[in-house]
């Protein structure tokens, strides 16, 4: 029987909005229509992104609700300094990912069709705390990424049979 790695859910006293408008005010900034709009995109679906994706799914130049791409990247900067979002580096690219009220996870990483996959493993969470107390470190958070294939981008491709193999 396989084992369930999935993630629990995490409980919040605050909405990602809320949590957002608190940070705004601790720094004597407003929340902006451009704001709003990114953060109810960001925070509307679970999945993991880049500026460019989040960037093409926008309303286009002249359109209402219209973001510009530098404050597209100016506001996923805020994100993650108002520990909404957690960014990471994938293969040469800023990826980004919810952190407030998600639980800390690993991943595996498809590098042939990049398709990113959490999960969370008592297990390595336990080897993480042995290793740490045995080195007398104190853990504030860690992150592992496992690259390779998934199962879709290993299977070996099968060959089409052309009508002059059938002779």
């Amino acid at each position: 029987m396989a084992k369930d790695y999935s993630l629990n859910e995490v409980q919040v006293s605050m909405s990602p909005g809320e949590r957002f408008e608190e940070y705004l005010q601790s720094r004597g900034m407003r929340q902006t229509q451009q704001r709003r709009a990114l953060l109810e995109l960001v925070f509307s679906r679970h999945e993991h992104f880049d500026a460019d994706t989040l960037i093409e799914q926008l309303p286009a130049h002249g359109e209402s609700n219209h973001v510009s791409r530098p404050t597209v990247y100016r506001t996923l900067n805020e994100f993650v300094d108002a520990g909404l979002l957690r960014r990471f580096s994938l293969a040469g690219r800023s990826v980004y990912e919810h952190d407030y009220g998600y639980p800390e996870h690993d991943h595996l990483y498809c590098e042939k069709c990049q398709r990113l996959i959490e999960f969370q493993s008592e297990e390595l969470t336990r080897l993480r705390d042995q290793v740490a107390a045995e080195n007398r470190f104190r853990i504030s958070g860690h992150r592992l990424i496992i690259t390779g294939r998934c199962e879709s981008c290993s299977r070996t491709p099968r060959r089409t049979k052309r009508k002059q193999d059938r002779i």
